[in-house]
């Protein structure tokens, strides 16, 4: 693609599994991809390790890592037509680097598990990876990268490493020294994390009891000190893309073997869910900084 043929915006994001993006950013994908963006997606393992949930695809446990890997690249790419997203890759390509896994602490976060696959990515050197993310950076050139903070949104050892990977290729990508065979160098503007704002989902379990839905949000965290949770003068964008809730509510219901459509938070009321799910909220990590004066509307707001 040649600069003259490039669209003004270009975003990148930096994922660890299948279903990642659709939770964190779903709606902000779909936002930006309708308003003629480049929206440009790494997904950095399929998700082998992943639980699954329903019944008729239990036998892919049966069938090896890389059935549930296929079934959930087939779902990643219903979900990318849910969100109007063309472009998505595999870091390296498909089972390049492999699921984690991970194993619960006992303060509800994730951890790394007792055994971990050599093939996988919280095993893989970190200049490996990153050398597979250099050439797409300077090929697409995104202004803004997404991604997570340096917990991983809440610990996972793929989203650490994915938040290390990004950061370290970042860098990387913009040295032109480094590795000139991978394309010219390129400086993104401005790197976000994604975030959980602590205000939102104080004022979303507040509503759901008001409605007698206290039990569809189990699980998300409530303590505003918990590491998964950001408070409002850490939130630098927030992204209003209710118009396109429906289309990230299509994007997760598409990872069939990982989250049950019919229950939990897939389960909200319309009204509901355009309200808790069309609302994304991103931290600065780095680069041009956003305009004064509360959080941003934008993600590229201010940039050239």
């Amino acid at each position: 693609m040649t600069d003259t043929t490039r669209p003004d915006r270009r975003l990148m994001l930096v994922h660890a599994h299948p279903d990642d993006e659709a939770l964190m950013t779903g709606a902000t994908m779909a936002k930006y991809a309708a308003e003629g963006a480049a929206v440009t997606l790494v997904t950095c393992t399929l998700g082998e390790a992943g639980e699954i949930v329903t019944e008729d695809l239990a036998h892919l446990a049966d069938e090896g890592p890389d059935a549930l890997g296929r079934q959930r690249l087939g779902e990643l790419r219903e979900a990318m037509a849910a969100l109007g997203v063309t472009d998505f890759v595999r870091l390296g390509g498909d089972h390049r680097f492999r699921d984690s896994g991970m194993a619960w602490a006992p303060d509800g976060t994730a951890t790394v598990a007792d055994t971990t696959d050599e093939r996988s990515l919280h095993a893989a050197d970190l200049l490996v990876a990153a050398d597979e993310l250099v050439p797409l950076v300077r090929d697409r050139r995104p202004q803004v990268l997404i991604t997570y903070d340096q917990f991983g949104g809440y610990g996972h050892p793929d989203h650490v490493k994915a938040h290390r990977v990004a950061t370290y290729a970042a860098a990387l990508a913009a040295v032109p020294s480094y590795r000139p065979e991978l394309g010219e160098p390129w400086q993104i503007s401005r790197v976000l994390w994604t975030a959980m704002s602590a205000s939102q989902i104080a004022h979303g379990i507040a509503t759901l009891d008001e409605r007698g839905l206290a039990g569809v949000l189990d699980g998300i965290p409530t303590d505003p000190s918990s590491p998964m949770l950001s408070g409002d003068d850490e939130i630098a964008v927030e992204v209003d893309a209710r118009d396109h809730a429906a289309d990230k509510l299509a994007a997760l219901r598409s990872y069939r073997s990982q989250l049950r459509a019919d229950e939990g938070f897939l389960s909200l009321p319309d009204d509901l869910a355009r309200e808790f799910w069309g609302r994304e909220h991103y931290r600065f990590a780095g680069g041009e900084p956003l305009p004064a004066g509360g959080p941003a509307a934008d993600v590229f707001a201010g940039l050239g």
